[in-house]
């Protein structure tokens, strides 16, 4: 797949938006993988304590989790086009946390937060309020 595309939706503006990745990539046949595979993958329950806007960024929105470490961890998140930072703000979030960090606008993201696809628009996967103080931050989702 080539991103020098004019109308490939994994480019706004010259920058790369992880979101439509994302949908572009699920839309593809996957790789069956082994169950030994899947356990690799670290996902956890984390609060969002802070989320801002990213200068100059039309698609980003710098997100500060509680995963039940030391310091809350930063998440880029490629949402900006569909939530305002401070809908993230307090919401019980599904983070996968052994993603390889990454550098984007300057800035690193060390985990994904983790969104279900529906007609192209995230739907953030998190805790409905009636147990969101029974599940703490850093429980393991298998």
């Amino acid at each position: 797949m080539s991103l020098k595309t004019p109308n490939n939706p994994t480019k706004f503006n010259g920058e790369f938006n992880i979101f439509f990745c994302l949908i572009l990539s699920m839309n593809e046949k996957k790789e069956i993988i082994s169950y030994g595979e899947f356990l690799k993958l670290d996902i956890r329950i984390g609060l969002v304590v802070e989320a801002e806007s990213i200068p100059k960024s039309r698609n980003l929105i710098k997100v500060m989790v509680d995963l039940g470490e030391e310091e809350p961890r930063q998440i880029l998140a490629g949402m900006a086009q569909f939530f305002k930072p401070e809908e993230f703000v307090g919401k019980k979030v599904v983070v996968l946390t052994n993603l390889k960090p990454r550098k984007m606008m300057g800035l690193w993201s060390k985990g994904m937060i983790l969104a279900a696809d529906v007609g192209n628009k995230p739907y953030l996967l998190s805790l409905p309020p009636e147990v969101k103080e029974e599940v703490p931050v850093g429980s393991i989702v298998r």
